[in-house]
């Protein structure tokens, strides 16, 4: 192990317990030679909740609804869940799943926020499901999400959504992806969300972080694993200097007048020091950022060991911002006139 490696952060004993328990196969990294057949693996080991497992025995109303793609892409499966038997308006969480844009599904993590924040936050969620690499590559996902907002505001009335109060939201690489779709809306005078729930994400493809160098080997998602996800979804692009920030939030030079975001990454994860980069670069542009670093966590944390002390202050920290996000008044008609997605991604 090299000497970054060995000045890594200590780990939580908790969650450090926790991992040990996992055994070596949390941190096998994924490389452009495994990536096939971990993709494989992953769709076997996380299959797809059906609509009924996620209704709960008629607590929530789930539905699969599909939307139009980006021009010239294919419609956008979406999956709805709120309380059952509430009939106004409800605020919304336009939810990206993680998984490195290589893995995942809108499904499975449904499970976790209808616990956490459906009837909790009398919230509705929408999941999407984008397009994963290699087998699309930037823009494909982002126009996903890009597409499936918009509908979601044009349509927010018949799902029975106030508009008006949309915050969008991602974990990892769905984090990245709404970092992305924030600076997207903005710029395309899209749908106007209140607010942006970035989770540990997936900002940066430079990978060249002082804690990407410090945790590799270490982190469950460390730099090899980080290289192959940003080589699959950038193909020829990767390491392009011209990369748009649409692709790579971390190479936005404008982050003004986006929506409040709340920022949270481990002190022993990869994405460390890019998240907290970002925060600063808000910050500096005048903007609201709330940032947490929870001391000795690793990368999911609070996925791969949920019961710790640690990832139940995550969980409590996430839940109080977005009850105070949601509680503020909107501003009047803020999405009342949401455009129709006929632009694609600035190619830069």
């Amino acid at each position: 192990m090299d000497r970054a490696s060995r000045d890594a952060p200590p780990l939580d004993p908790e969650l450090g317990a926790a991992l040990a328990a996992l055994g070596a196969g949390a941190r096998e990294p994924f490389t452009p030679e495994n990536l096939a057949a971990r993709q494989q693996r992953d769709a076997a080991v996380r299959p797809r909740p059906s609509a009924r497992e996620l209704r709960a025995d008629g607590r929530f109303v789930v539905e699969e609804l599909r939307g139009p793609g980006a021009p010239g892409g294919p419609d956008v499966t979406l999956v709805s869940a709120r309380p059952a038997g509430t009939a106004r308006a409800l605020p919304l969480l336009y939810y990206m799943h993680g998984g490195g844009m290589i893995t995942g599904n809108a499904w499975s993590v449904l499970r976790q926020w209808l616990r956490e924040w459906v009837l909790a936050l009398e919230l509705a969620v929408v999941s999407v499901e984008y397009r994963l690499a290699p087998q699309t590559q930037y823009p494909g996902p982002v126009e996903d999400c890009y597409a499936g907002l918009v509908w979601v505001a044009e349509h927010a009335a018949d799902l029975g959504i106030d508009a008006d109060r949309i915050v969008i939201g991602g974990k990892s690489a769905g984090g990245g992806l709404a970092a992305a779709l924030a600076l997207l809306t903005r710029d395309r005078g899209g749908p106007a969300p209140i607010g942006q729930l970035l989770l540990c994400p997936m900002l940066d493809d430079r990978n060249d972080t002082f804690s990407s160098h410090q945790m590799a080997g270490v982190d469950t998602w460390d730099r090899t694993s980080n290289t192959t996800a940003w080589q699959a979804l950038l193909g020829e692009r990767y390491g392009a200097a011209d990369l748009p920030p649409y692709a790579a939030p971390a190479r936005a030079t404008d982050l003004s007048r986006l929506p409040p975001a709340y920022i949270d990454v481990g002190s022993a994860e990869t994405f460390r020091d890019e998240d907290v980069a970002y925060a600063n670069a808000i910050w500096r542009a005048g903007g609201r950022a709330e940032l947490h670093v929870w001391p000795g966590a690793f990368h999911g944390f609070d996925s791969l060991a949920p019961r710790a002390a640690l990832s139940r202050d995550a969980r409590d920290a996430r839940t109080r911002w977005l009850r105070r996000t949601l509680d503020q008044p909107p501003a009047p008609g803020a999405n009342s006139g949401a455009p129709a997605h006929g632009c694609t991604v600035d190619e830069g």
